[in-house]
């Protein structure tokens, strides 16, 4: 099956080919004043699926994930400690890479690249010295600003018209500005804020820039997929267009297409109102990680087809656990039998159809649903291959059952639970229901839970 992806540009489902024999994704990251809440970290886990599915298919690929360390916000907070901003933007991009690692976004769900944005100064400044070169921009006042009206295809991306977008976004109005929706490329700074040498003065570069100038850098001129969150359509990506296909132009002076799949994904929502900072209403994954298995919480994020919203909730959580328990017993109760990850056609043609995560899951509980029931050890070597194999694919179901089940205990905690399990099957076996009894309510009031099954008793912690 050819892999298939919803292009935001072109709003409709299409056949995936790379433009060269490395497919190029770059997906936009965080801007790093602060820990991540569980929103942002949608887009890496999900386009992390997509990122090993493109490895699979093509062999390779150049996957970049930006770092946002110069902005006013890193700014802001940097002035209300009274630190320098880099001990603002060393201590958070570390703990957003902490964070991913925790929601399993390595190996080959992470990216190769992380460029920052402080790294590319002499590429940001070059492109935009392209673009007033070719009319695009121009400077006033210390700034400099793309010129929108130069474009005559801005808002192609967002399909909204220019009044629409002007009237919807924040719009700094400004005496320097031919036109109110310009947008700056450049801008002034103070002694007391970050500045680099540049032909307009002392400044730092505007958001958009940023992205547009990394990703020529390290994955050309036209890249295959840009990805995000759908929340960054506009202004952000619409702006990257711009830019980019504004610099970038074939020898006839046409522009050239900046990226040709757009693949957003949808925001999470909390309490009924999107999540965001602004608004209050975050779960910072930082805390999350503390408070559940990580890994449940990645089984969570993958739990809706990544171009719908996603309702977050504590129940969300649980219920991913839930499932994760079953999927783990299943495992142990295949633990005598021995067996190398297969990944089932199956589950391959559900991801090549746009990134259908959540009927790969179905398909996970089915395969896991079919080994319980299998009766010989042919089958159960081929189901626990497939389970193993599918888990694998997603990111999923690749610790040891013992690990799952025992998460933040020892290893000697466990061997306790067990022997007292295996003292109280003995005891029913010899029909000392007393003593079979009085083990369950032991275990019981420690948080473990019980359950007897065909293939013996299955236990996990409340």
């Amino acid at each position: 099956m050819t892999l298939r992806l919803h292009n935001n540009l072109t709003r409709r489902v299409e056949d995936f080919a790379p433009l060269g024999p490395i497919p190029t994704m770059y997906v936009c990251g965080p801007t790093v004043y602060n820990y991540v809440h569980i929103g942002n970290a949608r887009g890496p886990v999900v386009f992390g699926v997509l990122a090993a599915l493109l490895r699979r298919r093509f062999g390779q690929l150049r996957y970049a994930r930006n770092i946002t360390d110069v902005d006013d916000k890193i700014n802001a907070a940097a002035k209300e400690l009274g630190v320098a901003i880099s001990a603002i933007t060393d201590r958070y991009a570390a703990a957003y890479r902490e964070d991913m690692a925790g929601l399993g976004v390595t190996g080959e769900f992470a990216p190769d690249i992380e460029p920052a944005a402080t790294d590319h100064i002499g590429q940001i400044v070059a492109m935009i010295e392209q673009l007033i070169a070719g009319g695009h921009a121009y400077a006033a006042e210390g700034h400099v600003l793309f010129s929108v009206g130069s474009f005559a295809e801005y808002g192609k991306l967002s399909r909204r018209d220019p009044e629409e977008m002007l009237a919807g976004a924040r719009v700094e109005v400004a005496p320097y500005k031919r036109d109110p929706g310009d947008f700056v490329l450049w801008k002034p700074s103070t002694p007391d804020l970050p500045g680099w040498e540049s032909p307009w003065g002392i400044g730092r570069p505007g958001w958009h820039i940023e992205c547009s100038a990394m990703a020529a850098a390290h994955l050309g001129e036209t890249i295959d997929i840009h990805a995000g969150g759908v929340d960054l359509q506009f202004p952000h990506h619409e702006n990257e267009v711009a830019q980019s296909e504004c610099a970038h132009k074939h020898a006839d002076g046409s522009h050239k297409t900046f990226a040709r799949f757009w693949v957003h994904n949808g925001m999470l929502n909390f309490g009924g109102a999107k999540m965001s900072k602004s608004l209050g209403n975050i779960e910072k994954v930082h805390d999350l990680l503390q408070q559940h298995p990580p890994e449940a919480l990645r089984y969570a994020l993958l739990s809706a087809h990544y171009r719908q919203p996603l309702d977050w909730s504590e129940a969300l959580v649980e219920q991913s656990k839930n499932t994760l328990d079953r999927l783990y017993g299943t495992l142990r109760d295949l633990g005598d039998i021995d067996a190398a990850a297969v990944t089932p056609q199956v589950i391959e043609d559900t991801l090549d159809d746009d990134l259908n995560t959540p009927q790969a899951l179905a398909e996970v509980a089915r395969i896991a649903a079919e080994a319980r029931k299998a009766s010989n050890d042919a089958d159960k070597q081929r189901l626990k291959s497939e389970l193993i194999g599918a888990g694998r694919v997603l990111g999923l179901l690749q610790q040891d059952p013992a690990e799952w089940f025992g998460r933040g205990t020892s290893s000697d905690d466990d061997t306790r639970i067990q022997t007292l399990i295996d003292e109280r099957t003995a005891a029913k076996k010899s029909r000392d229901f007393a003593r079979s009894d009085a083990i369950r309510d032991q275990l019981a009031a420690e948080g473990i839970l019980l359950e007897d099954t065909p293939q013996g008793v299955r236990w996990k912690r409340a």
